[in-house]
C-alpha cells in the first residue's frame, strides 16, 4: 500500500461531496465577514506594495546612493527578509494572545510610518537601517492578515478565499508597479514618492481595520473567559504554558513548515525582487517596458491563485501545488529566452500564474495544518523562518549576474552585460524541483474546523490537535460532526458569532 501522504494527495469522498455550493455559502456571508476578510486582504496588499518599492526602484537607488552594483541595493531587501522573523514571533503573539484586531492596527500603522521615513532617508547608511526595522514590522502582517481573513469564513469558501488573500502580494506589486510607471517620472521626488504613496495605504488599511469589528474566534474565547472569572494575569500564564505544549508537540511540524516556506520563498522571490533589473539589464528593456512586463506578470499571478485556491478546496491542497509547480516549470523556457517584449511578456503571465497559483493554496495549507490555537503565530514565523533563509535570493542573483555575461544590442550597439535570465533560470528550476519533493512528502488537513478549537489562553490551547498522525481525534469527529447536521457544539457558530459582532459594532 502507499504511504499515507501519497493517499492523502486527494481528500476523501466526504470531505468534498458534503459542502454547501459555493455560491451559497458566498451569498449567506454577512456584511462582517466580507469586512473581516476584506481588511486582512487589504493588510496583505499593503505589505507587498511596501516591500516591492525597493525592487521596482533599484536602478533609481543606485543613482541615488551612487551604487554601481545592483547587488549594493538588493542588500536592503535582504536586511529586510532577515529582520521579518522577529515582526512574526512578536505580532503572532500578541495576535493569539489579545486577538487579531488591535496588534494587525498597530503593525500597519507601524508600517506605514517606517515607510514615510524611507522616503526622507540621505544616505545609504540611513537607508539600510530604515529598511532593516521595516522588516520587523512588515513581519507581523501575513500571519496576522490570513488568520483575520480565513478563520472567519466557512470551510466552503476558505479555499478560493485563500487564493485571493494571498493575490493581495501580487495586487500590491502591481499597485506599485502602476505607481511607478505613471507617478515617479512625473514628479521631481521620484522614487520617495512611490514610498510615500505606500506610506498613505498603509495608514488606509490601518484605519478600515480599526472600524471593523473583532473576530468572531476571540469574541466567543473571551466571552467564555469573562464567564470564567479568570484574570488577564492567568489568561497570560495559560497563554505561555499552552505556548510550551504546543512547541513540545508540534516541533517536527514546526521544522517542516519552515522548510516547505523556505521553498516557496525562494519560488517567489527569485522570480520577482530582480525581474525588473533583470529586463532592463539582460533584454535591454526600457523602465517603463520593464514595468509594463511586470504588470503583465502580475496579472497572470492573480488569476493563477484565485484559480489554484478554488479549485484546492476540490482536489486537495497539495495536489493543486503540485501541478501549479510542474505548470510553472513547463514556463521557465519562455520566461528566459526571448529577447522580443510580447514572448517575454507571456512568459510572466504563464509563469507567475503558477508561482502564484501554487501559493494561492498556502494560507489555508498551513491554517489547516498548524496547531488550531496558533493560527497567527504557526503560520506567520514559519512563513518569514522560510522568508529568512531565502532572503539573500535577489543577492544571490544579482551576484551571479556578475559572473555570467551574455551581449545585448541597445541603440544599434552591442554590449557585454550581467547574464540575469540564465540565473533565474536555473536558480527557479531547482527550487521548483525542492518545492515538489517536499510537497509530496508533507501533511494535509483537508477541511479542518479549526475555528471550532480553543483559542491560545484557554486551557488545552495548545493541545487542542484536529489530526494526530493523520487521523481525526474523537474530540474532534465530534465537533466536526456538529457542522453536518449531526450532534451538538456548545460552542457558538461562525454565523451566530458575526452576527453578535454586527450588534456590537
Amino acid at each position: 500500500m502507499a504511504p499515507y501522504f501519497i493517499r492523502n494527495l486527494v481528500p476523501r469522498r466526504e470531505k468534498t461531496d458534503r459542502q454547501t455550493p459555493l455560491l451559497e455559502v458566498l451569498r449567506a456571508l454577512t456584511w462582517v465577514q466580507w469586512a473581516q476578510f476584506f481588511t486582512g486582504w487589504l493588510a496583505w496588499t499593503c505589505d507587498a506594495i511596501d516591500f516591492f518599492s525597493v525592487s521596482l526602484s533599484v536602478t533609481r537607488l543606485q543613482a541615488a546612493f551612487h551604487k554601481e552594483e545592483a547587488s549594493s541595493i538588493t542588500t536592503s531587501i535582504t536586511l529586510t527578509l532577515l529582520f521579518r522573523p522577529l515582526g512574526a514571533v512578536i505580532f503572532g503573539i500578541l495576535s493569539d494572545r489579545y486577538g487579531r484586531k488591535w496588534p494587525l492596527v498597530i503593525n500597519l500603522g507601524l508600517c506605514g510610518v517606517l515607510q514615510v521615513g524611507t522616503g526622507f532617508v540621505q544616505t545609504f547608511s540611513q537607508f539600510l537601517a530604515v529598511r532593516s526595522l521595516f522588516g520587523i514590522a512588515m513581519g507581523g502582517v501575513w500571519g496576522l492578515a490570513a488568520s483575520t481573513a480565513l478563520e472567519n469564513l466557512p470551510v466552503e469558501a476558505r479555499g478560493l478565499a485563500s487564493g485571493v488573500i494571498q493575490q493581495g502580494y501580487a495586487v500590491g506589486y502591481l499597485i506599485a508597479a502602476v505607481v511607478n510607471l505613471q507617478l515617479v517620472p512625473s514628479v521631481k521626488d521620484t522614487w520617495r514618492a512611490l514610498f510615500w504613496t505606500a506610506a498613505g495605504i498603509s495608514f488606509f488599511a490601518a484605519a478600515v481595520r480599526a472600524i471593523v469589528p473583532e473576530s468572531a474566534f476571540f469574541l466567543r474565547a473571551k466571552e467564555a473567559e469573562r464567564a470564567s472569572g479568570k484574570s488577564t494575569a492567568h489568561k497570560t500564564k495559560v497563554f505561555i504554558r499552552e505556548t510550551k505544549v504546543m512547541l513540545k508537540r508540534h516541533w517536527l511540524l514546526c521544522i517542516y513548515a519552515v522548510l516547505l516556506m523556505t521553498g516557496f520563498n525562494f519560488l517567489s522571490h527569485g522570480s520577482q525582487d530582480l525581474y525588473p533589473t533583470y529586463l532592463q539589464v539582460t533584454k535591454g528593456f526600457t523602465s517603463h517596458a520593464a514595468t509594463v512586463a511586470t504588470i503583465i506578470g502580475n496579472c497572470g499571478a492573480v488569476a493563477g491563485g484565485v484559480f489554484a485556491g478554488w479549485i484546492s478546496q476540490y482536489i486537495g491542497r497539495r495536489l493543486t501545488i503540485i501541478i501549479m509547480i510542474l505548470w510553472l516549470i513547463c514556463f521557465i523556457p519562455l520566461w528566459i529566452l526571448p529577447s522580443k517584449f510580447g514572448p517575454l511578456s507571456a512568459g510572466a503571465f504563464w509563469l507567475q500564474f503558477g508561482v502564484q497559483g501554487a501559493w494561492g493554496v498556502i494560507p489555508i495549507l498551513l491554517a489547516e495544518m498548524s496547531p488550531p490555537a496558533f493560527r497567527a503565530t504557526f503560520p506567520g514565523v514559519t512563513y518569514q523562518l522560510g522568508n529568512m533563509v531565502s532572503s539573500a535570493s535577489a543577492q544571490i542573483e544579482a551576484t551571479a549576474g556578475n559572473h555570467l555575461k551574455t551581449t545585448v544590442v541597445v541603440n544599434g550597439q552591442t554590449k557585454v552585460v550581467n547574464d540575469y535570465a540564465k540565473v533565474q533560470g536555473i536558480l527557479i528550476g531547482v527550487v521548483a524541483a525542492y518545492i515538489l519533493v517536499f510537497t509530496i512528502i508533507g501533511p494535509e488537513n483537508h477541511g479542518a474546523h479549526f475555528e471550532k478549537h480553543k483559542a491560545a489562553f484557554e486551557e488545552g490551547g495548545g493541545d487542542d490537535d484536529a489530526f494526530i498522525d493523520g487521523n481525526e481525534t474523537k474530540e474532534t469527529k465530534e465537533r466536526n460532526r456538529d457542522s453536518h447536521g449531526s450532534g451538538s457544539d456548545s460552542r457558538p457558530t461562525s454565523v451566530q458569532l458575526d452576527e453578535k459582532a454586527a450588534d456590537n459594532a
